[in-house]
């Protein structure tokens, strides 16, 4: 029972946050997403109990009808939301929150051949942008907003929105992730340019009452 209760939350889940989905139904039958997650609980049941290749077995079929490929030893939340999805990726020793978001293009990898723990552990109702990748063992916080095409490699503390390769944190405390807007989000090359730039407009009024003092020092001079 548990197992119907968790995909209708899942269902309900992206009807709420999805503007093109219309109704459950609809998001049972189209959605590669929710095939993901509903064939990712008996493949991941499996790899616990011990029954690795046959959760392997599932999970690559899974990958196969939807392209999305996720480790059955990985750990998911509830109402996780995976929107279009080809191509995601989700490591062995990943760890997923509640209330999280994960568009196409995805990776939550590792960085090498270690052992143990070695794929990141995402907090509750973070958001991952398109072709975003966070690679290595460490966390990232609750409301977080990781931003499209960003490579994070180290721990992001809570809410905070990261750009940019490597992952640099742009904003802290700012907006809840659960707007689900990938579009405003800070530019940090942009930021240190006008920053420069700024920097570039005090110096050179600097040098201009700097020139202008020294001017009026020689009139003065020659005045005498």
């Amino acid at each position: 029972m548990a197992f119907f209760k968790e995909v209708g939350e899942d269902i309900r889940n992206i009807v709420e946050k999805d503007p093109a989905a219309r109704n459950g139904f609809e998001v049972l039958i189209c959605y590669p997403g929710i095939w993901a997650l509903i064939m990712h609980r008996p493949a991941h049941w499996l790899y616990k109990h011990g029954m690795k290749l046959l959760a392997r077995i599932i999970s690559q079929l899974t990958r196969w009808f939807t392209g999305i490929e996720i480790h059955p030893g990985a750990t998911i939340g509830r109402r996780c939301f995976i929107d279009h999805g080809m191509a995601i990726i989700i490591g062995e020793t990943t760890e997923i929150g509640d209330d999280v978001t994960i568009y196409q293009g995805v990776t939550l990898g590792g960085t090498g051949k270690d052992t143990g723990k070695r794929h990141p552990t995402i907090g509750n109702r973070v958001m991952i942008s398109s072709g975003a990748k966070v690679l290595g063992p460490f966390k990232v916080g609750d409301d977080v907003k990781i931003g499209a095409g960003s490579v994070v490699l180290k721990e992001v503390p809570p809410n905070c929105t990261v750009v940019g390769i490597p992952g640099t944190i742009v904003k802290r405390n700012g907006q809840s992730t659960q707007d689900l807007n990938q579009v405003d989000l800070p530019d940090p090359v942009a930021v240190e340019i006008e920053c420069l730039r700024r920097r570039i407009v005090t110096l050179e009024n600097r040098l201009r009452e700097a020139e202008a003092a020294k001017e009026k020092e020689e009139d003065n001079n020659e005045n005498i």
